[in-house]
């Protein structure tokens, strides 16, 4: 991929150090800089850090549009990273499930989408990682886990525990099960033993968990919780190591966080709907009160955009704090030093979006172009004759 020339994009509203601002944006060898090159007009626009999506699964469905009839790997791959880049998204962690329930998100998928994704990666047009969403129950399978995260170089992991969830489903809605083994490639009954099983290694998970925290520690894998029900557990998988809280689902999970000063993320779909479609807490209330640090695309890459602009709308935020969330914080979390903001030196990652219409009209990720739409892309043309002319 071609990276952009030497260019000064001038006149477009800029979110730096914490404020809008009218003033000028250089870009240099992939990085933000300073210096005399040619111009780009970007007058109407707005000029923001790129997205960084902590936690989304929209990428199943690029693979796998549906359950029984899947993709290859590669081009549904290629396809989720042109979704996200044109949704503002310059750094994404792909969440793939290691889990019991086999099929798309077993152990046998993980590792294969690991080396798809590895070999994919350096040609991506953003940068993409895989978050591995680990079955607490999965026992078994720990030294497999650490041998693929070490091999593919994983740096995310978040405990789930979706084992109750599937009972209670199995007992209270047999068609539902029915699918939802269907899914995992089991009839119900095959389905049942499996949940069965797992169920039985319950007094082994607390040292299994142990001793996947003591790992990751060594690794420098960053690791939390998903789907905390309450301060109790919590505080378990903090102990334990987990300081990320992904998704709580009341508000004393996510204040008990927050007094332990762990990050919380909560989807942002929850936030531009007004509410979460699974019937758990509302995300725009954690905000209101300082309960929520970031928030992540889930399952709808237009949504992260689009709920920043809706804690602005109504006066939540304004919207170098709503952008933070997409974009600051993601990076802080994850140690991303090289990127989450617009300073000198930084990893060229920006959103050019139009003032008046709240349109992304462009994606910029490490200095080259993800997304490129509408009349930025006939500056940039422009931008780019002049600078042949400049040259002759």
């Amino acid at each position: 991929m071609a990276i952009l020339p030497p260019l000064r994009f001038t006149g477009a509203t800029l979110l730096r150090d914490g404020i809008l601002q009218r003033r000028s944006l250089c870009v240099e060898q992939g990085r933000i800089s300073r210096g005399a090159f040619p111009e780009v007009d970007l007058s109407g626009y707005l000029i923001l850090p790129g997205i960084i999506d902590l936690h989304g699964d929209a990428f199943e469905r690029h693979i796998a549009p549906r359950p029984r009839a899947p993709f290859p790997i590669r081009s549904g791959l290629s396809s989720a990273a042109r979704d996200a880049a044109a949704h503002g998204v310059t750094t994404a962690w792909f969440a793939q499930c290691w889990s019991w329930e086999g099929g798309l998100r077993g152990p046998d998928y993980a590792e294969e989408l690991l080396g798809v994704l590895q070999a994919f990666a350096p040609t991506a047009l953003i940068d993409i990682r895989l978050q591995i969403r680990c079955e607490t129950h999965m026992v078994d399978s720990r030294d497999r886990l650490l041998a693929a995260i070490r091999r593919f170089g994983v740096d995310y992991v978040i405990f789930n525990n979706h084992l109750p969830e599937a009972i209670d489903v199995a007992k209270k809605d047999p068609m539902e099960f029915a699918t939802w083994a269907k899914r995992s490639g089991r009839s119900s009954e095959e389905f049942i033993k499996v949940l069965r099983e797992a169920k039985d290694r319950k007094s082994e998970v607390p040292r299994h968990l142990c001793a996947l925290a003591e790992a990751f520690d060594v690794l420098g894998v960053t690791y939390g919780s998903h789907d905390d029900p309450d301060a109790e557990t919590r505080e378990e998988f903090r102990l334990l190591g987990a300081h990320v809280a992904e998704f709580p689902i009341s508000e004393k999970a996510a204040a008990a966080a927050k007094a332990m000063n762990d990050p919380v993320l909560m989807g942002a779909p929850n936030v531009a709907r007004g509410g979460s479609q699974s019937g758990n807490i509302s995300a725009q209330r954690l905000i209101e009160r300082g309960l929520c640090d970031a928030l992540v695309s889930d399952y709808h890459y237009p949504a992260l955009a689009a709920a920043a602009w809706a804690l602005v709308d109504k006066g939540v935020l304004p919207l170098p704090a709503a952008w933070a969330m997409i974009s600051t914080k993601p990076a802080e979390i994850m140690n991303l030093s090289d990127r989450g903001n617009l300073e000198f030196g930084k990893r060229a990652d920006f959103v050019i979006m139009d003032e008046e219409t709240r349109e992304i009209e462009a994606t910029i990720s490490n200095g080259r172009i993800a997304y490129l739409s509408g009349r930025v892309g006939e500056r940039l043309a422009r931008s780019g004759r002049d600078v042949r002319m400049a040259a002759e």
